[in-house]
């Protein structure tokens, strides 16, 4: 064989390889943003998970009593949000730290992503989508809009249930108090000053 057969088969050798390398990186690439599906292997698919306990549960929620068939693990936030579809409360954390999931439990402030919901029962849980009455908003919902208090808006619904659990005991809190009662609720977007003016005001109207 010439050289120069030698050069040609190299350089369709390597053509071959950068070609080849290229449908793989390409082929990687749509995989990883989901444009394809790469099949799950075997051992990557999750178990079916087996002895789990369902139990029939009845929740007040808002004034309205609901009948569910429930795993007995299952969270109230997951419960509120999936199976009654009550999306305004939220879940930041899941570990009880950010506060985006606060309801009102009998009067009390309390984070539903630490709380099972068969351990709620016969107990009145308020939501943020209780707080409007009539196509009317709540105070301190109008008072949230009028003084700019939420930005992106992810953690203004436990602001507002943890601040009404203030203003149902306290009509007239002072803004240390105010300021202790939301002091479990992170707001991300550092608007605590205006929320903290929109509880005040509220408190005014109330």
């Amino acid at each position: 064989m010439s050289s120069n057969d030698e050069k040609e088969k190299l350089r369709i050798s390597r053509r071959a390889f950068l070609r080849t390398m290229g449908i793989g990186a390409a082929a990687s690439t749509a995989v990883a943003t989901g444009v394809l599906q790469a099949p799950l292997a075997e051992s990557a698919v999750p178990p079916k998970v087996e002895g789990l306990d369902y139990v029939p549960v009845e929740l007040k929620v808002n004034g309205r009593r609901y009948a569910l068939t429930i795993e007995t693990r299952r969270s109230l936030a997951d419960v509120l949000r999936t199976e009654l579809e009550l999306t305004g409360t939220k879940i930041g954390c899941n570990q009880g730290e950010c506060g985006a999931c606060t309801v009102i439990i009998d009067g009390r402030a309390m984070y539903s992503c630490l709380l099972l919901a068969v351990n709620v029962q016969g107990k009145n849980i308020e939501t943020i989508e209780g707080l409007s009455r009539g196509g009317r908003l709540h105070p301190l919902q109008s008072a949230f809009i009028e003084k700019d208090a939420y930005q992106c808006g992810w953690c203004t619904p436990g602001q507002i249930m943890a601040s009404k659990a203030l203003l149902d005991k306290n009509k007239n809190p002072t803004l240390a108090e105010v300021k202790t009662a939301v002091s479990g609720n992170i707001c991300r977007c550092a608007a605590y000053n205006h929320i903290f003016e929109a509880v005040l005001a509220a408190a005014k109207k109330l």
